[in-house]
């Protein structure tokens, strides 16, 4: 079984010293950070510390990798993470064709350069907009992935969904470039609404079988729970800890 995480970004409308408590109580051992929090280090080493908690992976934003990325290694070394990846790209500065994700690519391969001389794992997390057919069946996600294969991807099984494609197939492709997998349940056509229609993993459509066992079969290491917009982040964890546990 691989290890399992818990994506912050979730809890961020409820106080970090009450997440990391709910956390630890409710038996999950790793976190992945996101941008905002890491303005505080020091409180929040002592935070994870005192709840027996760790760090493995962060999102940085890519702009902040590219103008200091050795402030991000500094940050990944102090938290021991092992792996770093660039999340988002805003609607207005998303490349608009073929040779734009291509220079894009071409970019981030180098943003990262400096992240894997450290000793870190470097990639990109989907959303839905990297999946959109750029003609001749290639996708943005396809041209980030082509661009080298020391680039990894952070798959997120929700977004790939949500963008109409087959997770199992898309596995299948990306195989061992996949480092870690984003777990994320969608709900059933008219319910979350209140949740951006997102689900407790293993209270959505989602059937998790096949794509477990993909996931297992490219070698996948680090499952990583995520709900973008939890109305409840107790019933979150705990609900969605004892679904991805029983995969």
């Amino acid at each position: 079984m691989p290890a399992i995480s818990y994506q912050m970004y979730g809890s961020r409308n409820w106080a970090l010293a009450e997440t990391l408590t709910m956390l630890s109580a409710a038996g999950f051992s790793e976190v992945e950070g996101y941008g905002g929090l890491y303005g505080d280090p020091d409180g929040l080493q002592a935070a994870l510390q005192q709840n027996g908690l760790r760090m493995t992976t962060g999102h940085f934003g890519l702009a902040e990798i590219e103008a200091d990325p050795q402030r991000v290694i500094d940050l990944a070394n102090r938290f021991g993470m092992e792996a770093v990846f660039a999340p988002f790209i805003v609607a207005e500065e998303r490349p608009k064709d073929l040779a734009g994700w291509q220079a894009f690519a071409t970019s981030l391969v180098e943003a990262g350069k400096p992240i894997q001389d450290a000793g870190l794992v470097f990639g990109w997390h989907n959303h839905d907009f990297e999946l959109v057919d750029l003609g001749a069946g290639v996708t943005a996600l396809d041209v980030i992935a082509q661009a080298s294969p020391d680039l990894k991807l952070e798959l997120d099984i929700g977004w790939v969904i949500r963008a109409g494609q087959d997770p199992v197939a898309m596995i299948q492709k990306y195989g061992s470039q996949i480092k870690v997998a984003h777990i994320k349940d969608v709900a059933a056509q008219g319910a979350g609404l209140d949740e951006d229609g997102w689900s407790d993993v293993g209270h959505g459509v989602v059937g998790w079988a096949p794509i477990h066992a993909a996931l297992q079969a490219a070698g996948v290491d680090r499952y990583v729970i995520e709900h973008d917009n939890p109305n409840d982040h107790l019933r979150f964890a705990t609900r969605s800890l004892n679904a991805v546990t029983a995969f």
